[in-house]
């Protein structure tokens, strides 16, 4: 799929020749207006402060008439007219509740979620919406955090396939309103790598992994056309995001040349008093915008400092005009000065309706992972007896929303029970008992044990709470909340078989069930639909494709866990170095180093096989392409999608490099006994990093190839890279 989309970061003279106009029209304050971002909880007298110019963009909220009575104010009665910017958090979905991103990446189908995307952008314009707070395009290798849910997981390489995805969805150039919406990158940057997994935490890394790491989904993003961008909460290697002149000046404006608008997260201007970084909220107004931010979201500093320092004379005011030129030249791009205000009968007409539904369905299918199928439990048969649905997520309508679902509402939601009710056949009896409640509360393992006696399979339905992940939800422990694992164990003791369908905002530490149940389906917050998905899946109505994101961890003390570490100089895979009778290399005395799953797991119901690997090209120069392809063959009994991987190593550097990164991917349907030939074609100039002078270099030297179904596994190839 390739939707026509608006690329906001294209700069029209017609357009600039209009706020040239303008701006020689406006006042100081009118000017300090455009940069203020509130909601209508902020003050009392909202609306004086619309009329007068004093704000520039409102956000949450959804209102279409509330919205159209605000913009009224703005452009019937302020002295210059200029329209409001509404912009809204519209994260996997707007009414239409998409699984959460984390999920839907795990399709690894950029296709689809353009398409998912474009849903959500039509429904949030039809209500109003110009400004989408959206993609969350932050890596995140540590699973404690809880905003992990948010983004594409740990790869920097499908984390900017994903982030382009979801732009071009988000900037879609024939929404059905005719309306326009602009999406937002966030939180730039670095916010992903915070200590500990909690949220708003300090984040030290290195410039170069900054560069190779955490950069590459925002350059991403602004390739694609996005035009504006969320500056963090976080600080970085000691200076906070939203007042990084290196990161917002050195590095977006001067290295990338971005033209569009930087907007702070939620009073993050303000926060950078509690980092210890300003005295004040007046010197927070300075540094910030000295820095490169252009709006102020909910903080008490530009509104009530910034003209102020303007013409005290510690901040030029050129430096002002050039953040409302960007504000301006946006609204000008959405179209608002000619169309401002919203049909008020269109968003029932376009919302929730059974297209959107279906689409949602689709990704809510591809993005659940089969993580374990032993003995071939599933797809569950049709001649079984009795089906025990055990589990306090099994008949649950308001969990599958997961977090950041503004608009979702739980009558919307297909709960497990409902999926399965829907698909089961009639000599089928179904027992259904919660257990227990997600945390803590009233258990009833009695009866749940009763009912896993009385069947001949048990789904057990377990895992998070939407409000155990998302912001400010992060989590140290990453088992089974509440006394679920208590249920798990009672009901696995009964000798019945278990299938385990999870639902969680993120990789969860469930090693005892990974051992002891038959089978486990990884269904995330998978949105409205989530119950019928799981109901065809777990009955082969569809069959499982999605491979995780993120790894799984074993245990908390493994984190971070990923795929793309460094070998270290005594690596897990050599003898090591003999002391005290023990090889002394990277590894725990008390757990694995590997993590439970890997990136790109995932299983089918039917198998394939790799063969027949070709380095096409075993020696490239730094303007050539690799070639390398195999054959995979569907070597099992049902039509089924592979997700095919090609990773790399650079097997030495100027600076040492990770033992695999992630160059591309494929997804192919391949029918019983059928073989494909997959080629790859990576461009040598995408083999580079940030060197010792922290320009991206490519350097000549040996390299391995790999092409394989995840991270852990693979057919193995070489090649070289010659100057």
């Amino acid at each position: 799929m390739n939707t026509p989309h608006l690329r906001f970061t294209d700069i029209d003279p017609s357009i600039e020749e209009r706020v040239d106009t303008l701006l020689k029209q406006m006042t100081l304050e009118e000017k300090v207006g455009q940069l203020v971002q509130i909601n209508l909880g902020w003050r009392e007298d909202t609306d004086d402060w619309v009329r007068e110019g004093r704000v520039g963009s409102i956000l949450s909220l959804t209102d279409t008439q509330e919205i159209n009575r605000l913009q009224r104010i703005a452009v019937e009665e302020s002295r210059l007219g200029i329209p409001l910017l509404i912009g809204n958090d519209v994260i996997h979905g707007y009414r239409t509740v998409f699984p959460i991103p984390l999920a839907e990446s795990c399709t690894w189908e950029p296709a689809l979620l353009e398409r998912a995307s474009r849903v959500a952008a039509d429904e949030a314009a039809a209500s109003g919406t110009d400004w989408i707070f959206a993609p969350m395009v932050d890596i995140c290798r540590d699973p404690r955090w809880g905003r992990i849910a948010e983004g594409a997981g740990e790869d920097p390489f499908l984390g900017s396939a994903m982030a382009q995805a979801r732009i071009r969805g988000f900037q879609a150039a024939d929404l059905t309103s005719e309306r326009r919406i602009v999406a937002c990158p966030k939180h730039y940057v670095a916010y992903g790598a915070a200590e500990a997994g909690k949220d708003y935490n300090t984040v030290d890394i290195s410039e170069r992994t900054l560069r190779d790491v955490y950069l590459p989904p925002f350059k991403a993003a602004f390739d694609a056309g996005a035009g504006t961008v969320m500056s963090a909460f976080n600080e970085l290697n000691g200076i906070p995001a939203s007042a990084n002149a290196f990161t917002l000046r050195t590095i977006l404006r001067e290295e990338w040349g971005f033209p569009g608008v930087v907007l702070s997260d939620f009073d993050a201007i303000g926060e950078l008093i509690h980092h210890g970084f300003a005295e004040d909220h007046k010197t927070a107004t300075r540094k910030s915008i000295l820095a490169g931010v252009d709006v102020d979201m909910m903080g008490n500093a530009f509104p009530f400092h910034l003209a102020a320092l303007v013409r005290e004379g510690q901040t030029p005011e050129n430096l002002v005009e050039h953040a409302v030129r960007r504000v301006l030249r946006l609204k000008f791009m959405l179209g608002l000065f000619e169309a401002p205000y919203t049909d008020e009968s269109l968003a029932d007409q376009i919302t929730l309706t059974g297209e959107n539904r279906a689409l949602a369905l689709e990704v809510c299918r591809k993005s659940m992972v089969l993580l374990k199928n032993e003995g071939k439990i599933l797809p569950l048969s049709n001649s079984i007896e009795t089906l025990a649905v055990i589990g306090p997520l099994a008949d649950n309508h308001h969990e599958p929303l997961g977090c950041w679902t503004l608009q979702g509402r739980d009558e919307d939601v297909e709960s497990v029970l409902d999926g399965l009710q829907a698909v089961l056949p009639e000599n089928i009896t179904l027992l259904h008992v919660p257990g227990c409640e997600i945390e803590g509360g009233d258990v009833d393992f009695d009866r749940a044990v009763s009912a896993a006696l009385a069947a001949d399979v048990v789904v057990m339905v377990l895992g998070e709470s939407l409000m155990m992940s998302g912001e400010a939800h992060s989590r140290a422990h990453l088992d089974l909340p509440g006394r679920q694992q208590e249920l798990l164990e009672a009901v696995v003791a009964t000798g019945k078989p278990v299938v385990a369908v999870l639902m969680a905002g993120r990789p969860l530490a469930i090693p005892w069930m990974a051992e002891h149940v038959a089978a486990m389906l990884m269904a995330w917050h998978g949105g409205i639909r989530t119950g019928r998905a799981v109901a065809d899946l777990l009955f082969g109505n569809a069959v499982p494709s999605g491979k995780l994101t993120a790894s799984f961890p074993r245990s908390e003390g493994q984190i971070p866990v990923y795929y793309a570490h460094k070998s270290t100089g005594r690596p897990i895979d050599i003898r090591g170095i003999i002391q005290f009778d023990r090889a002394h290399k990277s590894q725990y005395l008390d757990e694995s180093s590997d993590p439970l799953f890997p990136f790109g797991f995932g299983l089918s119901y039917t198998t394939f096989a790799y063969s027949d690997l070709a380095v096409e090209t075993p020696e490239i120069g730094l303007d050539d392409t690799l070639v390398v392809s195999a054959k995979i063959t569907n070597t099992g009994e049902r039509t089924g999608d592979e997700i095919v991987q090609c990773y790399v190593r650079d097997l030495c550097g100027s600076v040492t490099r990770p033992v695999k990164e992630l160059k591309g991917f494929k997804k192919v349907t391949l029918t019983p006994g059928e073989s494909q030939i997959v080629h790859f074609e990576i461009p040598a100039r995408t083999l580079g990093f940030h060197g010792l002078t922290m320009d991206y270099v490519v350097e000549p030297g040996e390299f391995w190839v790999w092409i394989g179904a995840n991270a852990r596994e693979g057919l193995k190839g070489a090649f070289t890279v010659i100057a």
